[in-house]
């Protein structure tokens, strides 16, 4: 059917591979005839992508999808992402929405738009987790001066405390040749940077036989990328020789994300993770060793099931020794069917805030070191396209935050400068 004339807004909550799927299947809108307009616009489809990682998230989803069905009352609603695969009947339940579109089924979501008439019920297609097994590609592109490309989905880990294999189905991912043509079309694009998503990425290759360290070896040389970003790595899959090529090349950048979750041995098991903290201080190491200005960003849980306040403390004191440069801190929520729930030690909620704070306040002290430890140094930056108030941003090699008086012609552009001083808002000054 031939959509010429209508226009669709989109909205992503939660990841990166989030973002990288919301702008293919925004594509898929534009090919049968729809106008792409900002969500905050009136359209005739809005399409939710989203996230169901904390309670909270679940809470923000249901937010923006009663904010569509209040802009346009006879707009059809498509609610589809990690939520509506886990929830679909409490998603099917929210005034207004019309379908309720799973793992599988929304990539393919022109297939059920029909006339675009609201449905009289809320039509609900999901797919059951074991037949969850297709790989769609995906690369964002539209919204951002960075492109986030996605190299792999699903998940085998099941952690304790974690839905996503639950939503998203097994590990899989496309082959080395296609996900490299993937990049090339973010390059043609405009992209100077590309930011590799996923939900596990350093499990790409399960399904193809290949190896994440391949993977980027090719990428590297993909005409025209300037810079490769590493996704979220955990501390079992980053091994020394992707530490060592990243540190000898000059497009996979000096900025690595690990997921810790917890400095305490004990509830790391507890969480089922599949590292200790000492593999994980040697990888710190390594990464010193051979990278020494590398940016290292770690992702903590606070006030998880079963972690007591001696265990809390094991864990802030080893974080705290850590040479990292910043925390992404969460607070535990619990999600029904998770195994954590079987643990029998639960923390007050008014607790897990607490630790959450000590975390946010130990991240902001280790990420003003890092940036006081470069200024004076010169710099290459990548400048983006958002503007705030007089000024823009940018960001270093090893993802130090710059700001500069907006100036259009630097946008999506690489300059030279060096780091003056930090500002009020935590980012740093430069100089050209």
């Amino acid at each position: 059917m031939d959509y010429k004339g209508k226009k669709a807004a989109f909205y992503t909550l939660g990841c990166k591979l989030n973002f990288s799927e919301t702008s293919t299947i925004a594509g898929e809108f534009t090919e049968v005839g729809f106008e792409r307009v900002d969500f905050e616009e009136k359209a005739d489809v809005y399409v939710i992508n989203t996230c169901s990682v904390t309670n909270q998230g679940d809470k923000a989803s249901r937010h923006i999808v009663r904010q569509a069905v209040k802009r346009n009352p006879n707009a059809m609603v498509i609610v589809v992402g990690c939520y509506s695969q886990l929830k679909p009947e409490e998603v099917g339940h929210i005034e207004g929405v019309d379908l309720v579109l799973g793992t599988q089924e929304k990539f393919n979501i022109p297939a059920h738009l029909g006339n675009l008439e609201k449905r009289k019920t809320t039509e609900i297609k999901t797919t059951r987790l074991a037949n969850i097994k297709s790989y769609h590609k995906a690369f964002s592109w539209g919204d951002r001066t960075r492109s986030f490309l996605k190299i792999q989905d699903g998940c085998d880990y099941y952690c304790s405390f974690c839905t996503i294999p639950y939503a998203r189905g097994r590990s899989r991912n496309d082959s080395i040749e296609n996900t490299v043509n993937e990049a090339r079309k973010a390059v043609a694009k405009g992209y100077k940077e590309v930011v590799l998503t996923g939900v596990n990425i350093g499990d790409f290759g399960k399904t193809t036989g290949e190896n994440f360290l391949d993977l980027l070896k090719a990428l590297e040389n993909v005409e025209g990328l300037h810079r490769l970003r590493l996704g979220s790595i955990e501390p079992n899959l980053l091994k020394d020789e992707i530490i060592e090529l990243a540190a000898g090349s000059k497009v996979i950048m000096p900025h690595f994300h690990i997921p810790l979750q917890s400095g305490s041995d004990e509830v790391l098991s507890l969480m089922k993770r599949r590292y200790s903290t000492g593999l994980f201080a040697k990888r710190i190491c390594k990464i010193r060793e051979v990278v020494p200005h590398a940016f290292i960003g770690v992702d903590v849980i606070a006030g998880t099931n079963g972690e007591t306040e001696e265990l809390f403390q094991e864990s802030y004191d080893f974080i705290n020794s850590m040479d990292i440069s910043q925390l992404h801190a969460f607070t535990y929520s619990e999600r029904s069917g998770t195994q954590a729930l079987k643990i029998p030690w639960k923390v007050d909620v008014e607790d897990r805030k607490h630790r959450t704070n000590m975390y946010i306040n130990l991240s902001e002290k280790k990420l003003r070191a890092f940036y006081e430890k470069h200024l004076g140094t010169k710099q290459t930056v990548l400048f983006e396209s958002q503007k705030k108030g007089e000024n823009m941003s940018g960001f270093t090699e090893n993802y130090i935050k710059v700001d500069t008086p907006f100036r259009e012609e630097l946008i999506n552009e690489l300059g030279t400068v060096e780091l003056t001083s930090i500002l009020p808002d935590g980012h740093v000054s430069i100089k050209f």
